[in-house]
């Protein structure tokens, strides 16, 4: 029998200020009961895994064996430039001409993540 993902974890240093800075990205709200200082906080999505946040004493030291990639309502363009106005940096820009490729950004701990087309920008050059 196969087995479910139920937590995508992210070590940090500050649990509590990661997850609120992430659930401003994907508009979900932390957990009630998590607070400022707690070992962990959590975002719950109706349907798919958890994003869980949890204290570390080490620094991130290098680049992410995995991350998320995220596909955006509005275009990939707008989406980058929200993001990076709410405090990500910028890692890699890998958008071509043709209007494909993707951008790299990291959150404020440095954990990187990927901005790809939206669907509709997907549909429309299939």
């Amino acid at each position: 029998m196969p087995s479910a993902i139920h937590n995508i974890t992210f070590d940090c240093a500050d649990p509590y200020p990661l997850a609120s800075w992430w659930s401003e990205v994907v508009n979900r709200p932390i957990q009630p009961e998590d607070e400022p200082g707690d070992p962990e906080a959590m975002i719950h999505f109706d349907n798919g895994p958890t994003l869980l946040f949890i204290r570390v004493p080490e620094g991130k030291s290098s680049k992410n064996r995995i991350h998320l990639d995220l596909r955006p309502d509005d275009t990939r363009d707008a989406e980058v430039e929200r993001l990076l106005a709410h405090g990500a940096s910028l890692v890699s820009d890998q958008r071509r001409p043709d209007g494909t490729g993707w951008v790299v950004l990291s959150d404020p701990e440095g954990n990187e993540f990927c901005v790809e087309r939206s669907a509709a920008e997907k549909a429309a050059t299939a």
